[in-house]
């Protein structure tokens, strides 16, 4: 499983892959922690509140450009994870890789580690944009950044990073478990960021309480580390992972018993 890790992650290294993917998330996230500090108590935030100055000086302050790019993390590894996965079955490779590794389960298995592992890197870059734009426009936003070297800010640093990391992870196993059911890139991504954007944000508009059984809605809320309104961080986490398990399962036995005809 060690050697396909390695192999997959060759194949992440591609420049046109990694290099646009990493400057993308990039740049949006320092654009969004520069909007925040920017419009700093004018702007609303994630939720409808207006953001301050005050709030932005607490401990949890330290974190919040970097969680604003939870969902977009999300999406982008669902896309990474459901193509590197159902490309193999487009482009007939699959067969070849399981000649050099007969055990598919150890196959799926490297991918997903070496996936998971691009996947944290892109969080990585996220979060490392994130706190040195907010540190940079701590003093005209008038943003005391004191608070976010003590115990209690690196500890909701922390927090938040593993939220998003979780939720990162969640969104790509989707990603992969439909790219196996589908093993077609394009119907993988069209079919996941519809629903995903489109689909559930529609029903938990019209039916508000839909949203707290939606996969993609709770896994936004474990990404952004709490709950809304009666929506718990534990509900949210369980209903999510729940849901990820599930198309786990299905896809493994799928990738497992289906014969690969090319």
């Amino acid at each position: 499983m060690i050697r396909v890790a390695f192999a997959e992650l060759r194949k992440l290294r591609r420049r046109t892959l990694s290099i646009p993917t990493l400057g993308i998330i990039t740049a949006l996230s320092t654009f969004f922690t520069w909007f925040v500090f920017h419009k700093v108590n004018t702007s609303n935030g994630r939720r409808g509140e207006v953001i301050s100055s005050a709030y932005l000086s607490t401990p949890k302050g330290f974190a919040y450009g970097f969680i604003i790019m939870s969902f977009f993390l999300g999406m982008t590894a669902f896309c990474i994870f459901a193509s590197q996965t159902a490309n193999e079955y487009t482009l007939g490779t699959l067969r070849n890789l399981l000649v050099r590794q007969p055990s598919r389960m150890k196959l799926l298995g490297g991918k997903f580690v070496a996936i998971s592992l691009f996947a944290a890197i892109m969080n990585t870059f996220a979060a490392a944009s994130s706190f040195l734009t907010g540190f940079l426009m701590s003093g005209a936003a008038k943003v005391d950044t004191s608070a976010w070297f003590t115990a209690s800010g690196l500890s909701e640093f922390g927090k938040s990073f593993l939220n998003i990391f979780i939720s990162t992870i969640a969104f790509g196993t989707l990603g992969m478990a439909i790219g196996i059911i589908l093993r077609s890139p394009i119907s993988s991504l069209a079919i996941g960021l519809i629903w995903f954007v489109i689909v559930e944000n529609i029903l938990g508009g019209l039916i508000t309480s839909t949203a707290k059984w939606l996969p993609g809605q709770n896994l936004i809320l474990v990404g952004d580390g709490g709950g809304s309104g009666e929506v718990s961080y534990s509900h949210a986490l369980v209903v999510g992972l729940a849901f990820v398990a599930l198309f786990a399962v299905v896809a493994a036995t799928l990738f497992k018993k289906r014969d690969v005809a090319s």
